[in-house]
Parts: C-alpha cells; structure tokens; sequence
C-alpha cells in the first residue's frame, strides 16, 4: 500500500519542483500563443508557421521564439494593455453619461467662476484632452 508517509522530504520537494515546471511550461505555451495572436507584424503564415513549431517541436520552439521575439513580448503586451484601458474609459464615460464635451464645459464653469487657476485650469484640460 502506497502512503503518504512512505515519502521523504527530498521526494517531496522534487515532487512540487517537477509540479512547478510543469506550471511553467503550459505558462509559456499560453503567453506565447498570446504574442502570436496579437503579433501585428506577423503575417498570417508566419504565425501558422511558428505555431506550428511549438506545436510539433515545443522545447526548441518555444526557446527560438523566446529568443528571436522575447524581447518585444513585453511592449506588445503593453500595447494592448493601453488598448484595453482606453476601451474601458471610453465605455465609462459613455456609460457613464459624461463625454469629453461634458467635462470640459464643468471645468470652463469652475475657471470662469474663479475657482480654478489658469494652470489648473490647463492642466485638468490637457489632461481630459489626452495630452
């Protein structure tokens, strides 16, 4: 009978270091078909292409493409971060029953009655304007 107890603490710790990597590694499968995916200077081919790779050839593939395109994975990801943000204020303002328009006419109110200073009133500007 298998128990428990049978078990070392070197078995144990080797156990959840094979456990992790295993967690790792499907980790990275999955971020890097992400990049793939959301990859614009890939053409479709390319990405059937590297897909492929990791597929078939998964340790080589995904070590050459951590290799070949690791290092933008992070500003391609960031990218759509900001995408996703920017969607997710738009929506709220739209839902929320203020625009852009809306903001600026409350804040040119608050200036012209004294309550904001010009730099305020600049800086609360450009910053609803984006800039």
């Amino acid at each position: 009978m298998f128990l428990a107890v049978d078990w070392g603490s070197g078995q144990v710790l080797w156990s959840i270091l094979w456990f992790f990597l295993f967690f790792i590694w499907f980790w990275l499968i999955i971020m890097i078909f992400s990049d793939l995916i959301r990859s614009h200077d890939l053409s479709g081919w390319a990405k059937a292409i590297w897909a492929l790779v990791i597929i078939f050839l998964p340790y080589l593939g995904i070590f050459v493409y951590l290799i070949v395109r690791g290092g933008k994975m992070s500003e391609r990801a960031a990218e759509q971060a900001k995408a996703d943000n920017d969607a997710f204020q738009s929506y709220v303002r739209e839902t929320g029953g203020t625009s852009d328009a809306d903001e600026l006419s409350k804040l040119a109110d608050l200036h012209n009655n004294g309550k904001l200073s010009d730099a305020e009133y600049a800086s609360a500007k450009a910053k609803i304007l984006g800039g």
